[in-house]
């Protein structure tokens, strides 16, 4: 039966990493709205942190969608809770107190999100645990910022109740805590690696990974729909990928790795990506889809151990790392806008 590049399950995945996003940026306004009204500072600070860290969760989660490759937009019920939640924030009449809770329920909603689509990802595929990844820094922060909330409702609560400071003694009990959390979960993955701050060879050797696993499941899948499911995103990975590469890395690295290299690297991708489409047209159960599908890994693999090796040594030679960082930036812009299209 033919390939189609559609799937139910990868499709709502998709849209709960959009609802992911979406929340984030209500998470992000939350805080800078509850911080242009308190007038503590023990809570300020502590407001203040939270707000670097889901400012950077953000970034992170945008890249956990780019590497997942499928664009999606929220659901309409998430949309519409955002913009009551919204209206629940700038409620005048509510005390800290009130809109702390209130925030500390985005976040336990948030984390819960952030875990499920971890273990749909488990059921879908290893790819998709492979894209996701980046997700687990935002779970883990999600679950110490619970942590640092609780304490905060704490303070809040007792100041509201009483007039004054409750004891001290309980922001140690918070900051234990939090250590406990990041210490067991927090290393699992770096988020200056996954954020805003990401070098271009990282998103490219994670797209690599990626297609690697894809071909590896299909290989050793069972029945055919599960071979086009995974066909699916395997074709609109490659596509995307070597056509954001084209747009954005090849053209700025041309002049010091040398016009013929890469435009080998041009020509590779444009005979990789005839064969995919021939591939879409076949019986996925037959020989000949498979022999195909075996040339395929071959072409990824010399592709990928080209770009690996010299690309990167040469990347690492004539450009900075800033520059590495913006050109990571544009990719990861070009792969949403292609996928947008796909």
């Amino acid at each position: 039966m033919p390939a189609t590049l559609n799937d139910t399950k990868r499709s709502a995945i998709a849209t709960k990493l959009a609802d992911m996003q979406a929340i984030q940026q209500l998470i992000i306004d939350s805080e800078e709205q509850l911080l242009s009204q308190c007038n503590e500072k023990t809570l300020a600070k502590r407001l203040e942190d939270m707000l670097e860290d889901d400012r950077k969760n953000l970034e992170i989660v945008k890249t956990a969608i780019t590497q997942y490759g499928i664009q999606s937009e929220p659901k309409e019920s998430v949309q519409e809770m955002v913009e009551k939640a919204k209206n629940v924030n700038s409620h005048s009449e509510m005390s800290l107190y009130e809109k702390l809770a209130h925030h500390e329920l985005l976040k336990h909603g948030q984390m819960m999100s952030g875990l499920v689509i971890h273990k749909a990802a488990q059921v879908v595929g290893k790819d998709v645990e492979a894209a996701i990844a980046p997700l687990n820094t935002v779970n883990f922060e999600n679950r110490a910022h619970q942590e640092r909330l609780k304490g905060m409702l704490e303070y809040a609560g007792t100041q509201e109740l009483t007039g004054e400071e409750p004891d001290q003694g309980l922001w140690g009990r918070v900051q234990d805590a939090v250590a406990a959390t990041t210490g067991l979960f927090g290393s699992a993955v770096s988020q200056s690696s996954e954020g805003e701050d990401v070098d271009i060879m990282d998103l490219i050797f994670m797209d690599h990974q990626k297609v690697k696993t894809l071909i590896s499941e299909i290989r050793s899948a069972e029945n055919s729909d599960e071979i086009t499911s995974l066909f699916g995103q395997l074709y609109k990975d490659l596509v995307v990928h070597a056509k954001a590469e084209e747009e954005v890395v090849y053209p700025a690295v041309k002049s010091f790795y040398g016009e013929g290299d890469t435009q080998e690297l041009y020509d590779e991708q444009e005979q990789l990506e005839n064969i995919l489409n021939e591939m879409k047209n076949m019986d996925n159960t037959g020989e000949p889809f498979m022999e195909k599908l075996r040339q395929v890994k071959s072409m990824v693999g010399d592709h990928t151990r080209q770009e690996e090796s010299t690309m990167f040594a040469a990347m690492r030679n004539n450009m900075s790392e800033q520059e590495r960082k913006q050109m990571a930036q544009q990719f990861k812009e070009s792969k949403q806008q292609l996928q947008s299209q796909m």
